[in-house]
């Protein structure tokens, strides 16, 4: 089938952010006398909404975290975005590319996935196509988030295709119905091993789409 839809992740994706995020929750969680890695965070936490994070840290070290922790994490990691966060090498180049719906489909907070739009100077190209996890009842990895985007652009699920980064997105999109790219470009997974069908530089995407198209 054809692509309609292009449902693009955020974190990891569009935005180079998920190195920067780990530094910042690493250094938040270490005020508190709790250690975790950057393999720690990418391995549990990514592509999951902070809720979900913060939940997990309670139950995997028993502890209580202050009331004030997600608020504090937010404030700390948005000022880190204002000053460092870049988008992923070559993606405004390749959106220029493409002539497909597009949207964005996230486990970031709506003000997170805002001033990350805004601070790389993308928040006119989506508009309002944008979906977070906190308009649907389950995050990723249930398909609950990938759907409801799909509705909310009038896409039948097996005419979308999703790029993710993370395990829990590409589940998420599979459970969906959808096709599913894993883009391996982000700063996160240099060295990683591949977890699927996938490409490494947002210059390669347009070609790939061209034969998913032909093929179609």
């Amino acid at each position: 089938m054809r692509v309609d839809l292009i449902i693009f992740d955020c974190d990891g994706v569009i935005a180079d952010s998920e190195v920067l995020s780990a530094q910042v929750l690493i250094d938040q969680l270490a005020r508190l006398d709790i250690v975790v890695t950057p393999d720690d965070v990418r391995r549990d936490f990514l592509g999951r909404s902070f809720p979900t994070v913060a939940a997990s840290i309670r139950d995997r070290f028993a502890v209580a975290l202050p009331d004030d922790f997600e608020a504090t994490y937010r404030a700390r990691l948005l000022a880190r975005f204002d000053a460092d966060l870049r988008a992923t090498p070559g993606f405004a180049a390749m959106l220029a590319r493409i002539d497909v719906a597009v949207c964005i489909a996230t486990s970031s907070s709506p003000p997170r996935v805002a001033r990350t739009l805004a601070v790389l100077d993308l928040a006119d190209r989506f508009g309002a196509n944008v979906f977070t996890a906190s308009q649907v009842a389950r995050g990723k990895p249930a398909p609950d988030l990938f759907l409801f985007a799909a509705a909310r652009m009038g896409v039948d699920p097996a005419h979308a295709l999703v790029i993710e980064d993370s395990q829990p997105g590409l589940q998420a999109a599979r459970a969906a119905g959808m096709r599913v790219l894993q883009y391996r470009g982000g700063a996160h997974l240099v060295d990683q091993p591949a977890a699927d069908e996938g490409f490494d530089c947002w210059s390669q995407f347009p070609d790939l789409l061209a034969q998913m198209q032909v093929r179609a």
